[in-house]
């Protein structure tokens, strides 16, 4: 089997995460995209974002109807407050496959900039390939030319196993972010089109993203 890991906060889940999941599907032939929406992501400990059980039902809605993606609790909030990092999950799903399957990490272009600062990136290169969904026009020299050259270069080894398991997805252009999308929302404009027809239900039903109107509680 071919499975990819797709994480992110998802506050809340777009239209343009579920056409790179597609998109990825049809080229690299995937079974199962597992959506798995960050508990406390180490690198946003200081944003307030949008209750976990939430977030979740928004990605299982957008998952409805799409046999091959998988709403995943793997990095859903621990007891103990411990923070899931990439690695750990790519770790605990590679435990699962067999000799034949082939682990899959897909994330933006932005995110994959930013992987030389997360934890143990290179063993998170070794247990699963990289799909980098990258902006029209990019290739992937233009990718390796931006990332850190300890990271590309730091060894004749860990350089090949970056260049070897890394792949470009171009061809997925679609003007939706979540920020945009919250603010969008705040300020009574239509998302509609943005995001999934049942994510946008929920949203309104339960109204997220509207401006606070007291400490600690949405309107």
């Amino acid at each position: 089997m071919n499975i990819a890991l797709f994480g992110g906060t998802f506050d809340p889940i777009h239209s343009g995460h579920l056409q790179a999941a597609r998109a990825a599907t049809r080229r690299f032939r995937l079974d199962r995209v597992l959506f798995i929406p960050a508990g406390s992501p180490p690198h946003k400990r200081r944003v307030r974002l949008t209750p976990y059980v939430h977030r979740y039902a928004m990605v299982a809605l957008a998952c409805a109807g799409e046999p091959k993606f998988v709403p995943s609790l793997l990095e859903s909030p621990r007891p103990d407050g411990r923070l899931h990092y990439s690695v750990g999950t790519a770790r605990a799903v590679s435990k699962s496959l067999r000799p034949d399957d082939r682990l899959f990490f897909l994330l933006g272009l932005d995110a994959f900039l930013d992987v030389p600062q997360w934890k143990s990136p290179e063993r998170l290169a070794a247990l699963a390939e990289f799909i980098v969904v990258s902006r029209p026009g990019f290739r992937i020299e233009q990718v390796l030319a931006a990332m850190p050259a300890h990271f590309v270069n730091g060894g004749r080894r860990r350089g090949a196993i970056i260049r070897e398991r890394l792949h470009v997805l171009d061809g997925v252009n679609v003007p939706a972010s979540s920020t945009g999308i919250r603010q969008a929302l705040a300020q009574g404009r239509s998302v509609t089109g943005l995001i999934p027809r049942l994510v946008e239900e929920y949203i309104l039903k339960a109204e997220f993203y509207k401006p606070k109107t007291r400490r600690g509680s949405y309107a």
